[in-house]
């Protein structure tokens, strides 16, 4: 049998138990726009053709309900995660400057060594985030 292909990746998670803070982080700081929410439990972020889930993992450790509609099997995550947004190389200047002015540390900014350029930060749940060129991978 010949295995089907996967089109991409259409959504990401992390994990955070202060719903408030990640959408001020994601949502006002990095502009994402919020296209969901559920109190206590989630806040969904549009980002290109994918979507960014943000949780909080003590509501979705939960198994759902025999008769639930929407029977989304438990999940979650212990300790920092990552995610890396794909940004142009020539806004990296740009999105440093505009980290540093909302008072976000700048954890790491380097060159990889096939010539392409990461930085990396923490949002307010200490998941790891880092914005790099596409070119870091093709």
């Amino acid at each position: 049998m010949e295995i089907p292909e996967i089109l991409g990746t259409l959504e990401s998670a992390l994990y955070t138990d202060d719903l408030d803070a990640a959408e001020a982080f994601y949502g006002g700081t990095l502009g994402l726009p919020v296209i969901r929410r559920q109190e206590g439990r989630h806040v969904f972020f549009a980002l290109g053709a994918s979507i960014l889930l943000v949780f909080d993992p003590q509501a979705t450790s939960i198994p759902p309900a025999p008769d639930a509609r929407l029977p989304v099997p438990p999940h979650g995550a212990t300790g920092p995660g990552h995610f890396c947004f794909s940004v142009a190389a020539e806004t990296l200047d740009a999105w440093r400057a505009h980290l540093e002015a909302a008072s976000v540390e700048i954890e790491a900014d380097f060159r990889w060594p096939n010539g392409a350029r990461s930085i990396y930060i923490r949002d307010p749940a200490g998941n790891s985030v880092e914005f790099a060129e596409p070119g870091l991978w093709f």
